[in-house]
């Protein structure tokens, strides 16, 4: 496919933008393929990339029962940040943030990557200490974090209210080098890479079932027919319990929604994101100057990606008294996705029961941070059988009692 760059676009805009080509093809399926990912979000995306790209296997088809990127990649707040206790979390987000870095480049498509640093806020004396823990844990792992004062926090977010009467703001984990991304844009720079490599991205192609022979997968039926495959796997978030039935084994997993909201857009006032646990809210400003509001997953299993009333309440109580000027705000939109929740809220990486069938999920809250260091680790999990990011996220380690347990060291598990 053709580079983009500015020449380019000074070229197209003297020719009435009539040259630009399709960002991605849209081929027919085709009877067999070496490996099939079963969804096109960001995460299958770019495991097929780094197959691709690290491996030479280009032989792939990415099936996506909707439209790329319609899933949880388009349905989050887009923060990236790689500052978790267990090291085996710090490894696979450090590995993506420092590859968002570097994403545009690569794949030659503007994913707006914006390192305008994330600070997670200690509004009790328990978060200090777990906060500086962290920041420790963050030291040894290579992973640049740093615990700042109430003062330094007002500096960095003049809008803030740091003497809450409930919750005051004690201090905060901050991550200079965390930031936020366009999540359109991801799936998009992956999809164009896939197709410029000769994979095919499948839409509108819902997987009906997994066939296998005896132990080992042989293909997958479509609403568009059969196809076979050697080996297949499965990225499909909130419906990976679904996909695991059809091939014969349980995952771990509950499926509930997780809501959004953005404010009309205003006047630039918050240039980092902000994130406090303790109410269990989070906030940044996009780029358009709307106010990007998220909270808690919902209480109850669900499939929706709706919003609710409820969601706008508690969120938005949660967050107005350490930000008092967002009681003046009026809602733009609201949205949910479907995430798909571990015991321990940590990721699955892992083989399954069934050879040649490899599953990618649990990623809760925290999915799209992760997208370029999963696809990494997944990537090399299907072409060499294990991978040094995903080994410790087997899903066998319930039976075996090895958890990764973020929800307990972080309080929150975003």
């Amino acid at each position: 496919m053709k580079r983009y760059s500015a020449f380019a676009i000074a070229r197209e805009g003297l020719r009435q933008h009539t040259g630009w080509e399709r960002a991605w093809a849209s081929p027919e399926p085709k009877s067999s393929y070496d490996v099939i990912i079963v969804g096109a979000g960001g995460h299958g995306l770019a495991t097929a990339y780094y197959l691709g790209k690290n491996f030479g296997i280009t032989n792939v088809a990415i099936l996506e029962k909707g439209w790329l990127g319609g899933g949880n990649t388009g349905r989050n707040t887009t923060i990236i940040r790689s500052n978790y206790l267990q090291d085996s979390s710090a490894a696979i987000y450090e590995k993506a943030r420092s590859l968002y870095e570097t994403m545009s480049q690569d794949l030659n498509y503007n994913v707006m990557f914006s390192p305008r640093g994330v600070m997670m806020l200690a509004q009790t004396q328990h978060e200090i200490r777990g906060y500086q823990r962290t920041a420790h844990a963050n030291a040894l792992q290579g992973v640049s974090t740093e615990f700042i004062g109430p003062e330094q926090v007002k500096k960095l977010v003049p809008i803030i209210n740091i003497d809450g009467p409930r919750y005051p703001v004690l201090g905060a984990l901050w991550q200079p080098r965390g930031g936020t991304a366009r999540h359109d844009a991801v799936a998009w720079g992956y999809a164009r890479a896939c197709s410029d490599m000769g994979m095919h991205v499948i839409q509108k192609c819902e997987v009906t079932g997994i066939r296998r022979e005896g132990d080992k997968v042989v293909g997958v039926d479509t609403n568009r027919g059969a196809i076979d495959c050697n080996k297949l796997g499965v990225v499909v978030a909130g419906h990976s319990g679904q996909l695991a039935d059809m091939a014969g084994f349980r995952l771990p997993l509950e499926s509930v929604a997780l809501q959004a909201l953005v404010s009309e857009p205003i006047k630039p006032c918050m240039d980092v994101v902000v994130m406090a646990n303790t109410v269990h809210g989070y906030m940044s400003q996009s780029d358009k100057g709307e106010m990007v509001i998220g909270g808690g997953t919902d209480s109850f299993n669900n499939f929706t990606q709706r919003g609710s009333f409820h969601h706008i309440e508690e969120t938005v109580r949660a967050l107005v008294e350490t930000f008092p000027m967002i009681s003046r705000l009026k809602m733009l939109r609201q949205w949910g996705g479907i995430v798909d929740v571990t015991g321990d809220r940590s990721p699955i990486l892992s083989k399954t029961p069934v050879d040649g069938m490899f599953v990618n999920c649990g990623w809760g809250t925290g999915g799209f941070k992760a997208i370029p260091g999963s696809g990494w680790g997944f990537a090399e999990l299907i072409a060499k059988g294990d991978s040094p990011l995903c080994d410790e996220f087997s899903m066998f380690r319930f039976r075996e009692g090895k958890f990764i347990d973020e929800s307990v060291a972080a309080g929150v598990a975003h």
